[in-house]
């Protein structure tokens, strides 16, 4: 094995690109070290795969939360049913809520763009 190949198997990849349906609101929050961020549910439809084969979940909802300036704002104005595309990456943050912490798997969205509006309803 050449030294590009040793080099090239152990090389860490961590990029996400998801397209889903906007669940709710995107959700703007200041966090307690101050970092203003956007939280936005997407629900995306399962493929059948040997996992997904016997379940009756026939989606996923995956938490993306946009950082910049310029995304929190894009984000913000997407609305629940609108089609949207997001890249990123992968994180999990961690967080103390009352007497408790925790943490949360989430997309941390780099780049984002709506691809189709919600139908308007009457």
């Amino acid at each position: 094995m050449g030294e590009d190949e040793q080099a090239g198997a152990t090389a860490v990849v961590n990029q996400v690109r998801l397209c889903g349906r906007v669940a709710a609101e995107p959700v703007e929050r200041v966090l307690p070290s101050g970092a203003h961020i956007v939280s936005v549910r997407l629900i995306l439809t399962r493929d059948q795969t040997a996992m997904t084969r016997g379940s009756q979940q026939k989606s996923d909802w995956v938490e993306c939360s946009g950082w910049s300036a310029a995304l929190r704002r894009k984000m913000d104005g997407w609305q629940p049913g609108d089609i949207v595309s997001v890249e990123g990456a992968l994180r999990r943050r961690h967080y103390r809520h009352g007497g408790g912490s925790g943490s949360v798997i989430e997309i941390e969205v780099l780049a984002a763009k709506r691809t189709q509006r919600a139908p308007v309803t009457v």
